[in-house]
C-alpha cells in the first residue's frame, strides 16, 4: 500500500479541516475517490507527463492523478482553507505535487511545468469557460498542452461538442473544434457533488491538433464568429453588416448564402469567410 492509499477518506479530510464548498468560488467538491480516479483515467496514460490542475479543493482528483502515475502535478488553488489538506497529499507523494495558492486567471503555470503537459481539472464553474477559451486561443499553435480533460456544467460541455444546426452550436464549438478534437467522456449527476449543484455535469476531453483544421487568422476568425453569433437570429448579411462594405460578395465567395444564419454555417465555411475578410489571406 502506498502512502497515498493510506490517506483518510475525503469526507474526513473536509471535516478535519472545516471545509465547505463556497458558491463565490464556484466550488462543488467530488468526494467519491472512485469517481475522481475514473476522471483521471479519461486523460489517458499520465506516466511521464506533468499535469496542471485548477481548483483542486480538498484534493480528490489530485489523488487520482498521482495514483494514475502522473510524473508531477501542479495544483493551483485560490482558497487558502484547502492548502493544509493538499499539503498532506504532497507529503504522501514527495516531489510529485506542487501546490500554488494563486488565481489561475492571473498565473502563468509554464514556469512550473515540463512537457509533455496535460490539463485535468474539475474547473470552478465561475472561471471554467474563460480558462478554456484562453487555452484554445494562444498566440502560437500547437499549445503548451497535449490534451484538456475538464469538467463543466453539462450545458457548457454540450456547447463545446455541438454541430451546426442546433441551439448549442456557437462560438465555443467553433473555437474548440478548429484546433482540437473534443468529446464528452463522462456524465455526472448533481448528487455526485457536495453540495449538489442544480445542474448535471460532464467531462470533456480535448486533444490538441498539430495544426488547425482549416487555415484562418485566429483574430479574424474569432472576430467574425463572435459578431455572427452575437446576433444569431439575424441573417448573416445583417449580423456582419459593417464588417466589410461588400459583405454579401464575401459570404458568397466563402460558400455561404447571405440569408443564412450563423447556426447553419460550418467551421470550414467560417474559416473560408475569415480568409476573405479585410486582413485575411484571400481578401
Amino acid at each position: 500500500m502506498s502512502a497515498l492509499d493510506s490517506l483518510p477518506p475525503l469526507a474526513k479530510v473536509i471535516a478535519a479541516h472545516g471545509l465547505s464548498a463556497r458558491k463565490s468560488l464556484g466550488q462543488n467538491f467530488l468526494l467519491d475517490l472512485n469517481l475522481t480516479a475514473k476522471i483521471a483515467r479519461q486523460a489517458g496514460d499520465l506516466t511521464g507527463c506533468d499535469v496542471l490542475e485548477i481548483g483542486p479543493g480538498p484534493g480528490g482528483l489530485t489523488r487520482g492523478l498521482l495514483m494514475e502515475g502522473a510524473r508531477h502535478v501542479l495544483a493551483i488553488e485560490k482558497d487558502t482553507r484547502c492548502l493544509p489538506a493538499l499539503a498532506e497529499i504532497a507529503e504522501a507523494a514527495p516531489g510529485r505535487l506542487t501546490v500554488l495558492n494563486a488565481d489561475a486567471l492571473e498565473l502563468d503555470p509554464l514556469a512550473y511545468l515540463t512537457p509533455p503537459i496535460r490539463v485535468v481539472s474539475n474547473l470552478p464553474y465561475n472561471v471554467g469557460t474563460e480558462l478554456l477559451i484562453r487555452w484554445l486561443t494562444p498566440p502560437d499553435w500547437p499549445p503548451f498542452w497535449q490534451s484538456l480533460t475538464l469538467m463543466f456544467q453539462r450545458e457548457v460541455a454540450e456547447r463545446i461538442v455541438a454541430q451546426p444546426g442546433g441551439k448549442a452550436y456557437g462560438r465555443l464549438a467553433l473555437l474548440a473544434q478548429w484546433r482540437a478534437t473534443p468529446r464528452i467522456v463522462m456524465h455526472l449527476p448533481p448528487g455526485a457533488f457536495t453540495p449538489p449543484p442544480k445542474v448535471s455535469s460532464a467531462v470533456v476531453h480535448l486533444t490538441a491538433l498539430p495544426a488547425p483544421r482549416y487555415p484562418a487568422d485566429p483574430k479574424i476568425l474569432e472576430r467574425v464568429v463572435a459578431r455572427a453569433f452575437n446576433q444569431r437570429r439575424k441573417m448573416l448579411r445583417a449580423a456582419l453588416k459593417g464588417a466589410a462594405p461588400d459583405i454579401e460578395d464575401r459570404l458568397l465567395a466563402a460558400g455561404i448564402q447571405p440569408t443564412d444564419r450563423a447556426e447553419t454555417v460550418s467551421l470550414e465555411q467560417f474559416c473560408a469567410l475569415a480568409r476573405r475578410m479585410p486582413g485575411g489571406d484571400e481578401a
